[in-house]
């Protein structure tokens, strides 16, 4: 098993920034891929981003493209999500999750671990 708790959210007017962390204990050897979701009331979840424990490799969604930035210490077991250029759209609860497998994937239900999420909140 791999737990992951998030911290670092909270309420930011727009423009502003936040640094989300997820912090992930266990069997985190099992995993290769470190994925940021979020999910809006009333919508689908969605990808934001998503970086490897081990060698190269991120991936964003085109909506935070140039405003948000994953990044991991292995050494911590972390990973964060610096966001920047905060938008009133970027409302949402952000989750952390982990996949077991090399390929990143933008498709929640290829993760296998989740965190309990973390609001964020910003106001126009």
């Amino acid at each position: 098993q791999v737990q992951l708790v998030e911290s670092g959210g909270g309420l930011v007017q727009a423009g502003g920034s936040l640094r989300l962390s997820c912090a992930a204990s266990g069997r985190t050897f099992s995993t290769y891929v470190m994925g940021w979701f979020r999910q809006a009331p009333g919508k689908e979840r969605e990808f934001v981003a998503a970086i490897r424990w081990s060698g190269s490799g991120t991936d964003y969604a085109d909506s935070v493209k140039g405003r948000f930035t994953i990044s991991r210490d292995n050494a911590k077991n972390t990973v964060y999500l610096q966001m920047s250029s905060l938008k009133p759209e970027d409302t949402a609860v952000y989750y952390c999750a982990a996949d077991s497998v090399w390929a990143i994937s933008s498709r929640p239900s290829e993760y296998d671990y989740w965190g309990q999420g973390t609001q964020v909140t910003v106001s126009s």
